[in-house]
């Protein structure tokens, strides 16, 4: 049980910042780690000199996101509830959520996997890829990484969430980082190598569904070599539907779920709308996208990683441990996204010529767009700090109101008025605008939750300026 005693040391007694830093650092990496390799597929298949095909990789992005969407709604209520179980010493409770979270993510990844193949065309279609020229491609890459590849997918992005859960970040970093890396190596070998010319979107399909595959697998193995110091079981026993333990998961993470099911929804309307400009506009608005994700994905990467921290502390009622993880964090992830913004408004233009180097018009619409998307990049770190320390408390209501605040109930009707106000760019300043709002509504909401929490506990506290009778 060394591993079990080393981990609840690094929750419950280690410095702050060192806490924070050793859990989130390993997960920061891990995603940019899956951005870059997102921008891999990007970055090879442009090679290819189509807009068509990056178009098809583009227009996919909602469909194998949702899968992401089905992990977090398992993943990330399953950490927490495994996480605050380990805050009250209910190591059983602990065991029983994390095979409700594995076997549930199984599930609903097997109908929604199932469903693709029976609605492929039509969905493909919804999706913005209705032109005769991305269809086809768009349609390959839907089977490979949703039907054949979805499962693989959907578990590797929930157990990273599960080992993280109980403190063990290195390893869930490193299980996420191996399907990016492997996706790297492996998208050059099928695109130009193992395949003929004209089929590089089949090519990052294939290396993309191997490569969760492999990753997935990394972490079962993990979980059965620790299993003698690991709460985590993935065995299905009645218990996992007992106790609220249900209810408690699918509360908890539904707010995760949702924020990724509206990003998805959100990015399916803005490409069905900058379609009706062209295939060139809404290449450069894909790659703008994936730009910008680096921002998105370092602030996610620290929300997820101090979760668990935040989520044990609150149940063993160490307030004032808690909110110093929930400022470090935050202040932290402002700053990364805060200097990815600047590198993006200095550099817009060389950093979308390195995925689209055909000299294709695309790159002066997608250096434009990434301008305007960057400038949220900030108040979205903000906002996922919050949503991810109400998820980590059980305050389902909270975060389920800032997720479908930033993606979905701002965002789209904005996007409709923007376009009449201004033409083609009016639907990409939906974004930025609908990330300052959502984070105003975050700082008042979780101001008025820690008032609350500080005065329960007994405490004189003056929020936002460092002082307080415990601090």
């Amino acid at each position: 049980m060394k591993d079990r005693a080393t981990e609840t040391r690094l929750f419950a007694q280690a410095p702050v910042l060192r806490a924070v830093l050793a859990l989130a650092i390993p997960t920061v990496i891990s995603q940019i780690i899956l951005v870059v390799y997102n921008m891999a597929d990007t970055f090879f298949i442009g090679l290819a000199g189509s807009d068509a095909m990056i178009t098809a990789v583009t227009v996919c992005m909602p469909a194998f996101m949702f899968l992401s969407a089905v992990s977090n709604l398992f993943g990330v209520g399953g950490a927490s509830v495994i996480a605050r179980a380990l805050g009250r010493q209910e190591p059983e409770r602990a065991r029983a959520a994390a095979a409700f979270a594995f076997w549930g993510c199984a599930a609903v990844t097997a109908v929604y996997s199932l469903a693709a193949l029976i609605f492929m065309h039509t969905f493909v279609d919804l999706l913005g890829g209705s032109d005769p020229a991305v269809h086809g491609s768009a349609c390959q890459y839907l089977i490979w990484t949703v039907v054949l590849g979805g499962l693989a997918t959907s578990l590797n992005a929930l157990l990273g969430h599960l080992v993280r859960s109980e403190g063990r970040s290195v390893q869930a970093g490193f299980g996420i980082a191996l399907g990016g890396m492997l996706n790297i190596v492996l998208d050059p070998l099928f695109m130009f190598v193992l395949l003929p010319k004209g089929q590089e979107v089949l090519g990052a399909a294939v290396a993309t569904s191997l490569s969760n595959l492999i990753a997935a697998a990394y972490f079962l193995l993990v979980i059965r070599r620790n299993r003698a110091s690991s709460v985590l079981s993935l065995r299905p026993v009645k218990s996992a539907l007992r106790r609220g333990i249900p209810k408690e998961v699918l509360a908890t993470g539904l707010p995760a779920c949702l924020m990724t099911l509206c990003e998805n929804i959100s990015y399916a309307v803005l490409d069905n709308l900058m379609a009706l400009s062209g295939t060139v506009m809404q290449a450069g608005l894909g790659v703008a996208k994936k730009v910008n994700m680096l921002a998105h994905c370092m602030a996610r990467g620290m929300a997820q990683g101090v979760l668990p921290l935040i989520g044990y502390n609150y149940a063993a009622g160490n307030i004032k441990r808690m909110r110093s993880a929930v400022r470090l964090s935050a202040g932290i992830s402002v700053a990364l996204s805060t200097m990815w913004m600047a590198a993006s408004l200095l550099l817009c233009r060389p950093l979308i010529a390195v995925f689209i180097r055909h000299g294709s018009e695309s790159v002066d619409y997608g250096a434009a767009f990434l301008r305007i998307l960057c400038l949220g990049g900030p108040f979205s770190a903000f906002a996922y700090a919050i949503i991810s320390f109400f998820q980590a408390v059980g305050e389902s209501k909270k975060s389920f109101i800032l997720a479908i605040l930033r993606k979905g109930i701002l965002d789209i009707p904005m996007m409709f008025i923007l376009l009449r106000l201004i033409p083609v760019y009016g639907i990409v300043w939906a974004t930025p605008i609908a990330d300052v709002l959502c984070c105003i509504t975050a700082v008042l909401l979780f101001t008025a939750f820690i008032r609350r929490l500080f005065n329960r506990a007994g405490y004189e506290v003056y929020l936002y300026q460092g002082v307080g009778s415990r601090q």
